[in-house]
């Protein structure tokens, strides 16, 4: 298999004494889910209905282990597998750009947009695939992202199965401490579930759904 799908400009180290600041994605930075509306976008409204049929198993499953992972990766290879990567960025690229204005809590963005004046460093750390936050996070100017990432077979395309564990509680502070050191401690992080309660106790301003704005 090769590389696991991850986009490597969102790892800029950050300066000495730089102030690293972390943001949830999904209903933190958005309103909503992005992967569910990127993945039913994509798919159009048919193969939307007949795969939401197919993942019934899933759903059922998830239902007793309420396994995020699990059920998301089974997403993953009902309505993706086999998608060469360029064709998955050119997608998630075009889906940025189609729901931006109608997507991105205004409120959330003065404080990203203020962090960034101040000089701090910004991570979006979200349990979506990089490779369909990566175009939001290129309009926003972060300085690093860190996902769930997806792999890639030894033809460039998604195999439906994700390099690891899924990106969201203790995960994320994993995910954060494995780039940025083991006695990182955040000037500030932002989140709307209790799949970011971790990676706000480990931040100096703990914003738990202080967005609630809309565009």
């Amino acid at each position: 298999m090769s590389d696991m799908g991850s986009d490597a400009p969102f790892r800029q180290p950050p300066r000495k004494g730089q102030a690293i600041v972390a943001f949830d994605f999904d209903g933190t930075l958005t309103i909503r889910d992005s992967f569910t509306q990127f993945l039913r976008w994509r798919a159009g409204r048919g193969a939307w209905a007949l795969g939401l049929v197919r993942l019934a198993p899933a759903v059922a499953s998830y239902a007793r282990d309420r396994d995020r992972g699990r059920i998301k990766a089974a997403s993953v290879r009902e309505f993706l597998a086999g998608v060469d990567r360029a064709t998955l960025q050119a997608d998630a690229q075009r889906f940025a750009d189609r729901i931006w204005d109608s997507f991105i809590r205004p409120d959330a963005l003065a404080c990203w947009n203020d962090w960034g004046a101040k000089g701090a460093h910004r991570v979006i750390v979200t349990a979506s695939p990089e490779t369909t936050v990566a175009p939001f996070a290129r309009r926003l100017g972060a300085e690093a992202l860190l996902g769930t990432p997806l792999v890639f077979d030894d033809e460039d395309r998604v195999t439906g199965a994700f390099a690891g564990p899924n990106c969201r509680g203790e995960e994320k502070v994993r995910r954060l401490r494995a780039v940025f050191g083991d006695d990182l401690r955040l000037a500030a992080a932002y989140g709307d579930t209790s799949g970011d309660t971790e990676m706000l106790q480990i931040a100096d301003e703990q914003g738990f759904r202080v967005f609630t704005g809309r565009p």
